[in-house]
């Protein structure tokens, strides 16, 4: 973790390490990221050396879980029938529902006749039949059940319509910008569409808002009815490091896999749309995992919350105010770098009391090879409230020498 030094400007600190060679970043051996928001949508601007494994997924991205960097990727933008990639966003809005206590696990759900007549992968419901919210969750996860992605829409929402309007509404607050759904299942439909980064970005709030339920998508094989179906996911058998998430597959969209994976505390999302067959989209998921985890770490720098430099405070009943960052800063690079990362704080002008926590006052920059590689807002972590009388006026004097 990079060390805090304090700096000459006052009331500052600044967090101070030397770069690496600089030659990094001229050669391309250095992977540049900027986020557009929180996890954000980074844009690679210098191709990671030695180059992403050349796979057939005409769209596929390669991401780290914490930092959003970039690590692979081709036409991460192009527009794609998502299939049963679709069920991680009813799973989605049904863990929503169960933690605003809208809906219970044990909550029993009678199964209708458009659900029973649901094409495609089933979990085997039948007409009538009382099924709780955790089964078909399940079936819906393990077995890929279009049946039971239909009874939980009807569950929820009354029906499936109206359910894709209620994913439609998650995956704009998500920041899925370019994916529409028009039902739960993933059938075909001419609207239905999604991305490789929209889905990489569904994928990651899934493992990260509800890690209580995630467990299910390492989940082998589900038994319902007497039938026990295994888990589409091979990677579930091939790679004790993969723990979830989804396979697709429609005729039209070709073979679809999105894959997470944990090795030595480093998550990363891989998501491969359109290949041509299961194996294919197995083996070309796990070519990515490995190229990261091989030639990339990621370390967490600072966490929320924690002072990483304080201001001079003027007009104020202290000081001076602590500032630090709203959520956990992680960043992914190159392999035995981390000792080569500089980390600097700057603080906007002079600050004067009242301010209220969380007020944005300066700039924490991460930066490798000579490059700003993120940048993150610094804020007030306290209240800091206006002085009296006397205190303000010895301020004012002393801001004449400022």
């Amino acid at each position: 973790m990079p060390s805090v030094e304090t700096a000459a400007i006052p009331m500052m600190r600044r967090t101070l390490l030397r770069l690496l060679v600089p030659a990094l970043l001229t050669a391309g051996l250095l992977p540049i990221a900027t986020a557009d928001d929180r996890w954000g949508t980074p844009i690679v601007e210098s191709v990671p050396t030695p180059s992403p494994p050349s796979i057939g997924a005409p769209s596929h991205l390669l991401v780290d879980m914490h930092s959003g960097y970039i690590l692979a990727h081709r036409d991460p933008e192009e527009s794609w029938e998502p299939a049963s990639l679709a069920k991680i966003m009813t799973a989605y809005v049904v863990f929503e529902e169960l933690a605003d206590g809208h809906i219970g696990l044990e909550d029993k759900v009678t199964v209708s006749e458009n659900a029973w007549r649901s094409s495609g992968s089933r979990m085997f419901l039948e007409v009538g039949n009382e099924v709780t919210v955790a089964e078909l969750l399940q079936g819906l996860i393990v077995q890929s059940g279009n049946d039971a992605a239909v009874a939980l829409a009807e569950h929820v929402a009354g029906d499936e319509d109206t359910f894709a309007q209620v994913m439609n509404q998650y995956a704009s607050r998500l920041g899925m910008e370019n994916t529409r759904y028009t039902n739960a299942t993933g059938m075909p439909h001419e609207q239905m569409r999604t991305t490789a980064r929209d889905t990489a970005r569904l994928a990651r709030a899934m493992i990260d808002d509800f890690p209580e339920f995630y467990d299910w998508y390492s989940q082998r094989s589900f038994e319902y009815a007497g039938i026990n179906q295994h888990n589409r996911n091979r990677l579930l058998w091939r790679d004790e490091t993969v723990d979830g998430l989804k396979t697709g597959y429609t005729s039209s969209a070709g073979y679809n896999l999105v894959t997470s994976a944990e090795r030595g505390g480093m998550r990363l999302i891989s998501v491969v749309l359109g290949t041509e067959s299961e194996d294919a989209r197995a083996q070309q998921s796990l070519q990515l995992l490995n190229y990261g985890f091989r030639f990339f770490e990621t370390h967490r720098l600072y966490s929320a919350g924690e002072q990483l430099t304080e201001a001079r405070a003027w007009m104020g009943e202290v000081d001076s105010v602590a500032l630090g960052i709203p959520d956990d800063l992680y960043v992914t690079i190159p392999r035995q770098e981390y000792d080569n990362l500089t980390a600097s704080v700057s603080v906007d002008g002079q600050i004067r009391a009242p301010v209220a926590a969380g007020t944005e006052i300066g700039t924490l920059k991460i930066e490798l090879a000579g490059s700003v590689i993120h940048e993150e807002p610094l804020i007030a972590m306290e209240d800091v409230e206006e002085g009296g009388l006397w205190r303000r006026m010895i301020d004012q004097v002393w801001l004449q020498f400022e």
